[in-house]
Formats: structure tokens, C-alpha cells, sequence
């Protein structure tokens, strides 16, 4: 195969990668912030909770605060990966959230996490 033929087929699967990198685990209704979130960090959770795509930009890896089956990645022994959560709130399960928001993100299980949580 030639170089440019590896080179192009490389710069492919990078553009797919891009294009389908999409996150695809959102929020859900029962997601709190604590109450002593800074002002920054309650505008970015409320409009990620409205719909609003996390963009490009930073972002958490939170763990714990994915329904079953809507994680983005990580999800223990035997899993693929995003979407494999089988459980509510499980805690090795992460999704992004906006950044800076994790720490103060509340989930009915408890808190939420910038590592796994044992639940």
C-alpha cells in the first residue's frame, strides 16, 4: 500500500472518529446541583439539563450520574463501553457533564464523582 493511500485512509478514520464523537449520553431529570455550586457552574448545568451540547471545550468525566444503559463510557468487567451502564447511578460508570460541575452535581444515590464510586 502506498503512503499516500495509508496516509488517506488514516485522515478517514480520524474524520468518522470526529464526526461520530458526538456524546451521546445526556443528562437527566433526576440530576441536582448542590447548593453551593458557583453561579458559573449552575448557568453551564442548566443549559446542559435544557439540551444544550457540551461542545468541544473542557468537560467532566463524572462518574455516577448516567441512567442504565445512557453512560458514556466505563462501565466495569464484561462492558463495551457507552451505553453498557445496567444500572442507575452506577459508579464506575462516567458521562461528561460541563466542566467544573461534577463535585457539586447530586444524584438520588448520593453525590456524584471525578472517579468511580463504589454503589
Amino acid at each position: 500500500m502506498k503512503k499516500s493511500a495509508i496516509a488517506t485512509a488514516l485522515l478517514t478514520g480520524v474524520a468518522v472518529a470526529a464526526m461520530s464523537s458526538q456524546l451521546a449520553a445526556k443528562p437527566n431529570d433526576k440530576l441536582t446541583l448542590a447548593a453551593n455550586a458557583p453561579a458559573e457552574v449552575k448557568a453551564a448545568f442548566d443549559k446542559w439539563v435544557g439540551g444544550a451540547e457540551l461542545g468541544d471545550g473542557r468537560k467532566d468525566k463524572c462518574y455516577g450520574i448516567a441512567l442504565a444503559g445512557q453512560n458514556d463510557c466505563k462501565a466495569g468487567a464484561g462492558t463495551s463501553c457507552e451505553g453498557s451502564s445496567t444500572k442507575d447511578f452506577q459508579g464506575n460508570a462516567w458521562t461528561h457533564a460541563p466542566a467544573g460541575s461534577c463535585k457539586f452535581i447530586v444524584t438520588p444515590m448520593g453525590p456524584a464523582s471525578l472517579s468511580e464510586i463504589k454503589r
